[in-house]
């Protein structure tokens, strides 16, 4: 795993390169704790995470998907544009939403062995103000402690996983004993549940 995170990062680091991600002048906001990946896609390794309303360099989107090259505190990789605003026509708008023109297309080519998983949905993301997402207080270490000692194999959904989103039915969440909430490992990440909406309540880093 190692290696393959090491090739990842490379290819990303040549991406942005040839992208010229250092001379652009777009920045955009984390509405809350944001994942950068290596690659555009859940399946891709976490190097490194965009912390909430921290500002980041966008140096163009991928066509037909809502992942984007970015730069953060020395650390550059793709993010995923529905918890991401930024400035256009005068106004602060979801980095989904912009207008076309307003970040070049990038692409990607990996140059390593990344094993693709298979997607079994999307994660449904909020869509209400632009504001900063805010979890639940941090579990007892009694939980967290059990979450990780019965890990499970994780589904991979579009998306990104932060607090907020919402799991497709198709999603089977676990039980935790005398715990209002469930967990489930999602996008390599275990997070919790709350079972009505479920809806991510608290992602554990």
């Amino acid at each position: 795993m190692k290696n393959i995170i090491l090739k990842t990062t490379a290819a990303a680091a040549a991406l942005m390169a040839l992208t010229g991600i250092a001379a652009a002048d777009v920045t955009a906001v984390a509405v809350t704790d944001l994942n950068i990946r290596s690659g555009p896609g859940p399946q891709y390794p976490i190097v490194g995470a965009i912390g909430a309303n921290q500002e980041a360099v966008i140096g163009g989107c991928q066509e037909g998907s809502k992942w984007c090259v970015v730069s953060y505190n020395g650390v550059d990789g793709w993010a995923y544009s529905d918890y991401l605003t930024a400035p256009f026509g005068g106004e602060r708008v979801v980095l989904t939403e912009r207008p076309s023109e307003a970040l070049p297309p990038v692409s990607y080519e990996a140059t390593s062995s990344v094993r693709t998983e298979v997607v079994h949905g999307e994660l449904i993301g909020r869509k209400t103000a632009l504001g900063t997402i805010e979890p639940i207080p941090a579990p007892p270490a009694e939980i967290r402690t059990y979450v990780e000692a019965h890990s499970a194999e994780p589904v991979y959904l579009d998306g990104e996983v932060v607090v907020g989103a919402a799991l497709p039915d198709t999603v089977e969440v676990r039980e935790i004993p005398d715990y209002q909430y469930r967990y489930v490992y999602v996008n390599q990440q275990p997070v919790l549940v709350e079972p009505e909406t479920r809806r991510i309540v608290y992602v554990l880093r």
